[in-house]
């Protein structure tokens, strides 16, 4: 099998390197958080110092990251005279980037590697922890058909559904776009089963009427918000996250930011990121997004 550099060994980067590497890839681990990159050296993975060591004769290099302004350091270079990634890796090198972060940046990296004459493509991911654990996760990939075709071959290890969304940035958008909806969907969720439950409701009863009402959603199918009535939800577990409140809050950002560039009319939007700020500020960032439900129970 053909050696894979993976850079960001996260919650997410972990689990999804370890699918790799139990696909038989040989897998070169790098992440600022050396202790982050070690934990997976049982599983196989060889450990790098440094963006040189880890990118050596790799053929594939896939980033998993917090922001673009870390996808632009790495894969660019930065102020502080760090090289970036595509002044390493020979033509051809394919770059798989699974970060969330703004189009803008997607596409400036693009740009640079057809440059380079190097094959980019930006796949962010929806699924969450689970999914990345579960190799279930969705890509939602954006470049050339080139590029999409020879990164498919390699996402489908760490994942179940690839979408090809289009040009470069076009990942990131459709990705800003689902979860900008989801946010939405969420905050209407975790309020219709507090006003329930606020009147005298039982939330499971509840959830089941609505289940097979017009109100089905994801949420209520697979990600209940309210403690105790679905025990594979993260409400079930004090909230640990799946998908935490603070990543949520970024990625509505990333959706009001790209509303303003196009005049757009987000007000949902605009509201699940209020909402979503204040739940933050109070201490719940680290928390699963669907603990928003706390917000509403406790705020009458």
């Amino acid at each position: 099998m053909s050696t894979i550099a993976f850079i960001g060994l996260g919650r997410m980067g972990n689990p999804m390197a370890q699918n790799l590497l139990a696909s038989g890839f040989n897998v070169q681990i790098f992440d600022v958080d050396v202790e982050a990159a070690k934990q997976l050296m049982p599983f196989g993975a060889v450990v790098a110092s440094s963006l040189e060591e880890v990118v050596d004769g790799a053929s594939t290099v896939i980033t998993m990251l917090p922001a673009g302004s870390h996808v632009r350091s790495v894969y660019l270079g930065d102020l502080h005279g760090g090289v970036g990634v595509m002044n390493l890796v020979a033509p051809n090198t394919l770059l798989i980037d699974c970060s969330t972060i703004d189009p803008d940046s997607a596409r400036l990296v693009a740009n640079e590697a057809a440059n380079k004459r190097l094959l980019f493509v930006d796949a962010p991911v929806s699924g969450g922890v689970a999914g990345a654990k579960a190799a279930t996760l969705t890509f939602i990939v954006g470049g050339s058909d080139e590029a999409f075709s020879k990164a498919n071959a390699i996402l489908q290890y760490m994942g179940k559904n690839v979408f090809h969304a289009g040009k470069a940035g076009d990942g990131q958008m459709a990705k800003i776009c689902n979860n900008l909806m989801l946010g939405i969907l969420m905050s209407g969720t975790c309020e219709a089963l507090n006003l329930g439950i606020d009147h005298g409701l039982d939330p499971k009863v509840l959830s089941n009427i609505m289940l097979q009402s017009s109100g089905r959603n994801w949420a209520l199918e697979l990600y209940n918000p309210c403690p105790g009535v679905m025990d594979s939800a993260p409400a079930s577990h004090d909230y640990q996250p799946g998908f935490m409140s603070k990543l949520m809050l970024k990625d509505l950002g990333l959706g009001l930011d790209a509303a303003l560039q196009t005049h757009s009319s987000v007000p949902m939007g605009a509201l699940a990121r209020n909402l979503y700020a204040f739940h933050n500020s109070s201490g719940h960032g680290e928390l699963d997004f669907s603990s928003l439900f706390e917000f509403y129970k406790n705020n009458k």
